[in-house]
């Protein structure tokens, strides 16, 4: 191991309040606030009808965040529930009218970011950084 390179923890640290900075702005326009309700969004719109525990064990945020995040895009009016006719005290989330038009908007927003992280890579490079992360990110789930 090359002792001279910096930790992999402290780059995605970085990358991350970056990203975080990047997209708070970007989405402060729209009432999407931080915390990864971006993602928790995208999710609902991708899979409408998914429960709250699918999201954070999908996503691996813990349940308070996920609760949290649910409960900022329902008062900003992106989602609504409904009751899990099969389990009544679950609850179905689903895209508002006003989320699946704020959608293409969001992934033209995750778009530019993504393009200007990889700016100096080739298409290979960056695909090959893709499958990298992955893999690093498959590893996290066992520490």
């Amino acid at each position: 191991m090359n002792t001279n390179r910096e930790p992999i923890g402290k780059l995605i640290s970085q990358l991350y309040r970056q990203n975080q900075k990047f997209l708070v702005k970007e989405l402060l326009p729209y009432g999407i606030g931080s915390g990864g309700q971006h993602i928790f969004l995208k999710l609902i719109v991708n899979r409408p009808g998914i429960t709250q525990d699918q999201m954070t064990n999908e996503m691996k945020f813990d349940k308070a965040t996920t609760a949290r995040s649910v409960k900022k895009l329902e008062e900003a009016g992106y989602i609504e529930r409904r009751t899990d006719p099969k389990d009544r005290r679950s609850s179905l989330l689903y895209p508002t009218p006003r989320a699946v038009k704020f959608a293409p908007v969001l992934q033209s927003i995750l778009a530019d970011l993504d393009s200007k992280l990889t700016f100096e890579l080739t298409e290979e490079e960056a695909d090959q950084l893709v499958a990298l992360l992955q893999k690093v990110s498959k590893n996290s789930a066992n520490l």
